[in-house]
């Protein structure tokens, strides 16, 4: 008789043979050779192993398995990632240890909370789904991006798909609750412009940092002119880096760089949110600004009523669950690259929010097994 694949007894070794594998975000983004080594050289060789095929690799080097009958009406997409947050401080982040924990046996390591254990419980469904029969399409890639803010890695997988899927399942922590909504995100980039002049005799100089604080103060108290929602809270706009230059001692600094954190709500236009801030920056001072536009995400917000909420509704009761609950994002997600392109989509993974990113990372052992039977019961449901 052939092993369930969906049981603590191959998903718990499966999750530690990914978490022993790092795949930590750098200054290289999708670009560095571990994230990309994970992929190839750790999921690749688990893929076959569970008989899913080879699959093949689009120009960014994001896997991509298309299984079921290639002239099916139905399909579904199961978006996973590679990278992780950076180790930090956490120690023995790689070792995949099961510990024990109020709610029962969990697995800590990094990238848990967030990637890998959504990542292992989709795998197990997918390939149980796959060994049953499949009646329609299921979709499944693991993507080089994820902590980079971005849609460019999912929008390098969407453009080789022979079709869009009919749903999307990005594969993320929600401590097994549907991810029904998530804000935007859009980076913006304001540089600031002077003149270099000894700190001792300022005057000669244009200081670039006090053109920066005359921006700072503007954008500040800047009325964004979006009402709050009731499910996402208000727009925020958050500077999260600046930086001046010329790196030099007792000298008048001639540049600073800022970027600001724009979080969008559903039904906000990226163009429109970025041309209010641009037009709110002081201008007619000594100092020049420009202001530029950086990576951003779309925001998404689901149908309450529409077919996947009540396909994943069914799923939960399928897999034995009861009702599920559902949750709201105020980070962005890929979620919206298909929101945005009217594919109903949902964030849905086990993991807690809140492990996210922390030195005790760590996911409890049922939690996987219950998510991997909602994937499993979910690709039955939607496929019909």
């Amino acid at each position: 008789m052939a092993e369930n694949l969906i049981s603590e007894r191959t998903l718990v070794p499966l999750l530690q043979r990914l978490v022993r594998h790092p795949s930590e975000q750098t200054g290289l983004q999708e670009d560095d050779p571990q994230v990309k080594a994970f992929i190839t050289d750790c999921v690749a060789p688990e893929i076959e192993k569970l008989g899913l095929g080879p699959g093949r690799y689009d120009a960014m080097g994001n896997l991509v398995l298309e299984l079921g009958p290639a002239a099916a009406e139905r399909s579904i997409l199961f978006a996973t990632y590679a990278m992780t947050h950076p180790a930090a401080r956490m120690t023995d982040p790689f070792s995949a240890t099961v510990i024990d924990t109020p709610g029962g046996p969990a697995v800590r390591g990094r990238g848990v909370a967030e990637q890998k254990t959504a990542m292992t419980a989709a795998l197990g469904a997918v390939a149980q789904a796959h060994r049953d029969g499949l009646r329609g399409r299921v979709l499944f890639t693991v993507l080089s991006a994820g902590e980079t803010g971005r849609h460019t890695a999912i929008e390098s997988v969407g453009g080789t798909l022979e079709a869009p899927p009919d749903f999307a399942v990005i594969c993320l922590g929600t401590d097994n609750r549907i991810g029904a909504g998530n804000k935007g995100r859009l980076d913006i980039d304001v540089t600031v412009g002077g003149r270099s002049a000894h700190s001792s005799t300022p005057s000669a100089g244009i200081d670039a940092i006090d053109g920066a604080r005359h921006c700072l103060n503007a954008l500040k108290t800047l009325d964004l002119g979006v009402a709050a929602s009731p499910q996402f809270g208000p727009a925020t706009l958050t500077p999260t880096a600046i930086r001046s230059g010329p790196d030099a001692t007792h000298t008048l600094q001639d540049t600073v760089r800022m970027t600001f954190d724009r979080r969008l709500l559903p039904g906000e236009d990226p163009d429109a949110a970025f041309e209010t801030i641009r037009a709110a920056l002081p201008s007619g001072g000594p100092w020049t600004v420009r202001c530029a536009r950086g990576p951003f995400m779309y925001p998404n917000d689901i149908d309450d009523s529409g077919a996947l909420m009540t396909l994943l509704r069914d799923a939960y009761r399928d897999a034995g669950l009861g009702d599920a609950d559902t949750v709201t994002c105020n980070f962005a997600l890929d979620a919206g690259y298909f929101g945005h392109r009217g594919i109903e989509s949902v964030m849905l993974g086990p993991g807690e929010i809140d492990q996210f990113h922390s030195e005790e990372e760590h996911v409890r052992i049922s939690d996987m097994v219950d998510m991997a039977r909602v994937y499993r019961a979910l690709i039955a449901r939607a496929l019909g």
